[in-house]
This record gives structure tokens, sequence and C-alpha cells, in this order.
């Protein structure tokens, strides 16, 4: 396997990871839930799903092809809380996400040097590739980040759980041993 195919493997993998945190975040909470903030200055967590959804139908749509900030995106209502639900959320969360994973299906290794425009700026692809994993994963730190705040000793933990990296570490040197 070339390098280029391997990279494009490895960061699916990695979009699929930073997506799953997000996942488990939001199947936790309630429609109330989604649209909690700290302050006026916080966004809530249907708020930045409404942002990472036009983003990523902004990036990816034709992503090859056309600048990566589309004219019909209007980023300043991405920041305005108009989710109703848990369900129009994931909806949302869905649909960016489907965008995303079928144009990175569609790239090879010979892609990867190409340039590409965001807001008229050249990347590569594998530039802008990374520019958006970063992105998501901040958005996505913010998301799980809200609900443990919003759930306090309801959280269900989404990685080792305090207490027991030991034993966790036993358990995949068995694994893969």
């Amino acid at each position: 396997m070339r390098v280029e195919e391997e990279y494009l493997k490895v960061i699916i993998k990695r979009f699929q990871s930073v997506k799953e945190l997000g996942d488990k975040t939001i199947g936790q909470l309630t429609d109330e839930q989604i649209h909690w903030v700290l302050n006026e200055a916080s966004n809530s967590i249907a708020v930045i799903v409404k942002h990472l959804n036009g983003n990523m139908l902004s990036r990816w749509t034709d992503f090859l092809t056309s600048d990566g900030e589309k004219p019909a995106r209007n980023r300043d209502q991405e920041f305005e809380d108009t989710i109703r639900s848990v369900q129009e959320l994931k909806s949302l969360w869905e649909n960016g996400w489907n965008v995303l994973f079928q144009a990175l299906h569609e790239l090879n290794g010979n892609d990867l040097l190409q340039t590409i425009l965001i807001r008229s700026e050249k990347h590569t692809v594998i530039d802008a590739i990374e520019r958006q994993l970063a992105h998501y994963a901040y958005h996505i730190g913010q998301i799980v980040y809200i609900g443990k705040l919003i759930k306090g000793k309801d959280w269900e933990t989404l990685s080792i759980p305090k207490g027991q990296s030991e034993a966790y570490l036993e358990q995949m040197q068995r694994k893969y041993n």
C-alpha cells in the first residue's frame, strides 16, 4: 500500500474517532440540555453542531473543485440557536459528517498534493484535511466538556474512567500481546 493511501485510511479513522466522541456525548443529552450555555459569550451544543454542519457542508461539497467557503453559506446564522430538538440536532450532525466522509472516500493518493481554496487561500489537500480535523476536534472537545458540565455525576465517561488507567493498560497488553 502506498503511503498516500495509508494516510487517507488513517485520516478517515481519526475523523470517525472524533465524531464518535460527539455521538456519545449527544446521546446523553435531552432537548433542553443541548441549549445550555455557561454565559452570554458561550455557545450551546446546538449552536456548535449547527456551526459544524455549516462548515462541513461548505468545506466538503465539491471539495476538489470549488472554494471551501461556499457563497450560499451564512456563517453568522450558524451561531443562532434555532435547533428545536436532539432529533433535529442529530439530523444536522449526521448530514455534515456524511458529506465529509463521502468526500474523503472519493479521494485517492494522487489528490493529496493538489491545491484547493478555502476563502481564496491556497491549501494542499493534506493541509485542508488537517485544518478541518483540528477544527472539528476543537469544537467536539467543547461539546464533550459542555456535556460533562451539564451531566455532572451522571456523566458516562467516553474514555478510560478515572482510577482505572492501570487496569486498562493491562487489558490492552493482554489483547495485543
